[in-house]
C-alpha cells in the first residue's frame, strides 16, 4: 500500500480495501487518532458474518504474554469472524514486533496500530507504506473544513442549527484536539437544550478562551523557559480540579499555533500581521509574549516539542502513567528546550 493522506482518508476509513489486514494511524492529533481507530474497529468488526470481536492489547498486555499480540491475529476465530486488534507504539509495540506480522501477509485478524507524530523517514511509517497488506494513514489536527464538519456532525445528532456568526466563533475557538473539540461541542449542545438554534451568545458563554486559564499560563511559562512558573501553574490548576490532560492538550494547541506562527514567519510574513489576525483576537499580554515566542523558537524545535507532546498524550491516555507526573515532566522538557535552543530529551 502507499501513505493514505488528504482526501484518500475519508473514502479508506468509510470503505477499507478488505486486502488491508494492517493500518497505521498516526498524527500529533491524538484524539483523533484513537477517533478514528475506533470507528474503523467497528467497522470492519461489522462488516463480518458474525461479526467480528474487537480486542485491545497494549504493553501492559504483554508484559506477562508477549506473544498475544501474534496470537490474536493469526489465530483463525472457530466460528468465523475475525479479531479486530487495537493497539498503540510503545516498549513492545514498535517496528521490530509489529514487522513480522505487517510482512508476514497471513493475519487471519486485522491489526490496528495508534502512534503519535511520526518523522517522514519513521522506519514504523516506512513498514506500512511499503507493505501489500497494510496502510499508513496520517491524521492532522482539525482546522478548517475538518472543524466545520465536526460541528455540523455532532450538532446534527442534537437536533440543533447554529447562527454563521456562532459557527465561526465557535469554529475559532476549538483546539488541535479532536477529542477536545468534541467535548467543547457536546457541552454547548447540552448547554443551550431545549433550543433550536445556537446564537453567538451562547457560544461566547459557555466555550471559553482558553488564554485565560491557568493551564495555558503553565504552558506559556514553559514555552518562556520559565520552569518554575511552569511547574507552579501546573500544580495549582491540577489542584484547582482541571485534568493533568488538560494541562497537556492545553500544550499541543500552543505549540501547534505556534509552529505555524514560526512557518509564517520563514515564509517573509510580517510577525504583527500574522498575529493581528489570529481568531480568536489575542489578548495583548499574549500576543506580545507569543510573537517573543515566535522570534526564539525555529520551527525544528517546536516541532520536536509537538512530537513529545504527542508522546504525553499517549502516555496519559494509554499506559495508567501517572498523569499529573507525564504533565509535569512535560512542562520540564518544555522549559528546557526553550532555555537550551537544543533538541528535547525524551523520558518515560
Amino acid at each position: 500500500m502507499v501513505a493514505i493522506s488528504g482526501a484518500q482518508v475519508t473514502s479508506f476509513l468509510a470503505k477499507p480495501d478488505p486486502k488491508i489486514r494492517a493500518v497505521l494511524l498516526y498524527g500529533p492529533d491524538a484524539g483523533l487518532v484513537s477517533e478514528r481507530a475506533q470507528k474503523l474497529a467497528a467497522l470492519l468488526a461489522a462488516r463480518d458474518t458474525p461479526a467480528g470481536e474487537i480486542v485491545r492489547i497494549d504493553d501492559s498486555d504483554l508484559d506477562g504474554n508477549p506473544e498475544r499480540l501474534s496470537l490474536e491475529l493469526l489465530t483463525v476465530p472457530m466460528f468465523g469472524g475475525a479479531k479486530i486488534v487495537r493497539t498503540s507504539t510503545g516498549r513492545r509495540v514498535n517496528t521490530a514486533s509489529l514487522q513480522p506480522l505487517v510482512e508476514g501477509g497471513s493475519l487471519a485478524g486485522v491489526l490496528i496500530v495508534e502512534a503519535g507524530a511520526l518523522r517522514k523517514d519513521d522506519k514504523l511509517k516506512a513498514l506500512f507504506e511499503k507493505s501489500p497488506i497494510a496502510g499508513a494513514v496520517v491524521c492532522y489536527p482539525d482546522e478548517g473544513a475538518s472543524l466545520d464538519g465536526l460541528v455540523s456532525d455532532v450538532l446534527k445528532a442534537a437536533n440543533l442549527t447554529i447562527a454563521p456568526e456562532a459557527r465561526q466563533e465557535l469554529i475559532a475557538r476549538l483546539g488541535a484536539d479532536r477529542v477536545l473539540s468534541r467535548a467543547e461541542i457536546e457541552k454547548l449542545a447540552l448547554y443551550t437544550h431545549g433550543a433550536t438554534r445556537i446564537e453567538l451568545a451562547d457560544v461566547e458563554a459557555i466555550v471559553g478562551d482558553a488564554s485565560d486559564l491557568t493551564i495555558d499560563l503553565a504552558v506559556m511559562a514553559a514555552a518562556s523557559g520559565d520552569l518554575s512558573r511552569a511547574l507552579a501553574e501546573c500544580d495549582r490548576a491540577v489542584a484547582s480540579g482541571e485534568s493533568p490532560q488538560s494541562v497537556i492538550l492545553a500544550a499541543e494547541r500552543h505549540f501547534h499555533r505556534l509552529h505555524k506562527l514560526r512557518a509564517g514567519v520563514d515564509a517573509g510574513r510580517p510577525l504583527d500581521e500574522l498575529t493581528r489576525f489570529m481568531r480568536p483576537p489575542l489578548p495583548q499580554k499574549v500576543k506580545f509574549e507569543l510573537e517573543r515566542q515566535a522570534r526564539t523558537w525555529t520551527t525544528q524545535r517546536a516541532a520536536s516539542a509537538i512530537g513529545r507532546i504527542a508522546e504525553a498524550v499517549r502516555q496519559a491516555r494509554t499506559t495508567g502513567a501517572d498523569e499529573a507526573a507525564v504533565a509535569e515532566r512535560l512542562m520540564m522538557e518544555i522549559a528546557r528546550l526553550a532555555r537550551s535552543g537544543g533538541a528535547v530529551r525524551r523520558t518515560g
